[in-house]
């Protein structure tokens, strides 16, 4: 019933371009890493009104299976500000029509009434009961982009095997109910409930148990200027930083305020550094504040700049905010946790593609340090296992900027993030030290822990297969490589296929995930590097990183050494000419 998108279907089928209607009809919308997520547009393996309505039909079908009390217990629903006028799409219309499908099967809905930041909607679904919920939005992806994320009534995102589950019951029900198309129900249905201001509410209330220093914090001659890139942040950015005590940051007007066409920024994603965030770096300048936080469209990402003594900008990578954050997190803990808390039973975690800071800190400290597979969905879903076990859990990360600082939202979160960084410089000030200087300290008690993060462009599949089964037949049939250049190879992890040669029975510790590609070198000279495909971009990723032990460590020589490890790496194993692949930077 979507006018735009029928008629793209009807102007391809008129212009003959069989082989561009074959690509948009004949494949599925897949969970990725992120859920559900593609271009706006028509076609079954796009994001628009019908594969939103087909999506949901599926879920309804998957929940009324297994909760009996589906309908009391309800839905939550939320939206991020993306729209795209060619195909008549916007989150707010899809999530409209996310929350008809259910309202017409008579179930619960907490509807915003206005786009929230994505934390909200799993923090919403514990908070309120739900046993489930979705939130639409293709977070910090190109602006063509849109996205389906479903979240489970534990506050985590779905892993396997409900996103299977769910796939197949889409597939059973591909035909619209009557009602599904009816976006008006949100404002007619007495079974639609707005969670906006309770919820809200809430989340600042409990952002406050991760409150230390208010006292330092109200005295603050701190100052800090915020970007929301275009997204949903600024609101709730300003809020959290009231709960903490502190005088709001100073936004960039031009960012402010959504803009579907994120029209001052080459890609709205903070991730890519100083380039994406020349606007608030001015800004700041000229207001004289010292850090920019910088929350991606959806808010549950950040991104941390800070003005050197000699005047240029550091950004930080995510694995360096990790070990400013979990330092940060493990030191509250310690100053304020009763006599006769046990550390044995703290914990902390990471992706297995982030840096191994935690790791050597919680040797140090003796918490214990968990890895998961990539993805913020394996770190929620396995929180929620260690605090139903008792356990007490102060920090989780992915290296691209996704933190989870404490346990009220098991996901990533960039409001809390942007407010415990901002203590923690308040903090450090009063200590006469800087953000960077605090990472030294840290690296030099711990261990330098270098990494380096980047990816290739590939929209050929095939390419990226070949590439992988290439590596998986180096040395001849199921024979990886031994050796990278002049690197030797000690050990090779694949999560693919669940082979692991560093354990007795060469078997992975880590779940298999044969719908992603991931291969892990562990070198002889201590560097941890690895290859993957993006869940949510056409993108080969590698991931690097040389770990010092604490006392052991010439800054200059592991950078170097990784340097040229990332280049044998990169010229040996993805050939980046052969194979047509675009860097990052072009």
């Amino acid at each position: 019933q979507n006018q735009k998108t029928k008629e793209q279907i009807e102007s391809l089928l008129q212009d003959g371009k069989h082989q561009e209607l074959r690509e948009r009809l004949c494949c599925r919308l897949s969970f990725g890493t992120a859920g559900l997520r593609s271009a706006m547009g028509a076609g079954f393996c796009y994001i628009n009104d019908l594969t939103v309505i087909q999506s949901t039909q599926g879920i309804y079908k998957y929940l009324e299976r297994n909760f009996s009390d589906f309908k009391q217990r309800g839905f939550v629903v939320g939206y991020d500000t993306r729209g795209q006028v060619t195909s008549n799409c916007s989150s707010k219309k899809l999530a409209k029509l996310t929350a008809a499908v259910l309202l017409a099967k008579d179930v619960l809905v907490y509807f915003f009434s206005t786009y929230v930041p994505t934390p909200f909607v799993p923090y919403s679904g514990q908070q309120l009961g739900a046993v489930a919920g979705v939130m639409i939005t293709a977070s910090h992806n190109r602006k063509e982009d849109n996205g389906y994320k479903v979240y489970w009534e534990n506050g985590a995102q779905i892993t396997s095997p409900h996103d299977k589950e769910i796939i197949k019951c889409i597939e059973e029900c591909v035909e619209p109910w009557n009602g599904s198309w009816n976006e008006n129900l949100v404002d007619t249905s007495p079974l639609r409930q707005d969670p906006l201001k309770r919820i809200c509410d809430s989340y600042m209330q409990d952002l406050t148990k991760i409150c230390y220093h208010r006292e330092l914090n109200v005295q603050s001659s701190l100052k800090f200027v915020h970007t929301s890139f275009h997204g949903v942040g600024h609101d709730y950015v300003q809020l959290a930083f009231k709960a903490f005590g502190f005088q709001p940051p100073i936004p960039v007007p031009e960012q402010k305020d959504p803009d579907p066409d994120f029209s001052t920024v080459k890609c709205p994603n903070p991730e890519e550094g100083e380039s994406v965030l020349e606007l608030s770096l001015r800004l700041a300048e000229k207001e004289g504040a010292k850090v920019v936080v910088a929350t991606d469209p959806d808010a549950d990402r950040l991104a941390v700049a800070e003005q050197q003594d000699n005047g240029c900008w550091k950004v930080f990578t995510g694995n360096e905010l990790a070990a400013l954050f979990g330092w940060w997190m493990f030191s509250c803990w310690k100053e304020n946790c009763s006599p006769d808390a046990d550390v044995r039973n703290v914990y902390m975690l990471a992706t297995t593609v982030s840096s191994k800071i935690l790791r050597a800190i919680a040797l140090k400290e003796g918490f214990h340090f968990e890895e998961t597979l990539p993805g913020f969905k394996w770190i929620g879903s396995r929180v929620k296992n260690l605090l139903d076990n008792g356990k007490e859990v102060l920090f989780a990360f992915e290296e691209s900027i996704g933190f989870m600082c404490g346990t009220s939202v098991l996901d990533k979160d960039g409001v809390s993030a942007a407010v415990v960084i901002a203590e923690m410089a308040t903090y450090l000030q009063g200590q006469g030290l800087t953000l960077a200087q605090k990472l030294l300290d840290i690296y030099e008690t711990y261990g330098y822990h270098i990494s380096k993060t980047s990816y290739f462009l590939c929209y050929d599949p095939p390419t990226i297969k070949r590439i992988f089964e290439r590596l998986r037949n180096f040395e001849g049939p199921q024979c990886y490589p031994k050796c990278c250049g002049a690197y030797n190879i000690l050990h090779v992890r694949d999560v693919t296929t669940g082979y692991d040669s560093s354990q007795l029975n060469h078997k992975s510790v880590l779940p298999v995930s044969r719908n992603s590609q991931m291969l892990t070198f562990t070198f002889q000279n201590g560097c941890v590097a690895t290859l993957r495909t993006s869940g949510t971009e056409p993108k080969i990723k590698y991931y690097a990183e040389m770990c010092a032990l604490p006392g052991l460590s010439d800054r200059g020589v592991l950078e170097e050494e990784l340097q040229k490890l990332i280049e044998a790496l990169i010229e040996n194993f993805l050939e980046p000419a052969k194979n047509g692949l675009t860097w990052r930077s072009a």
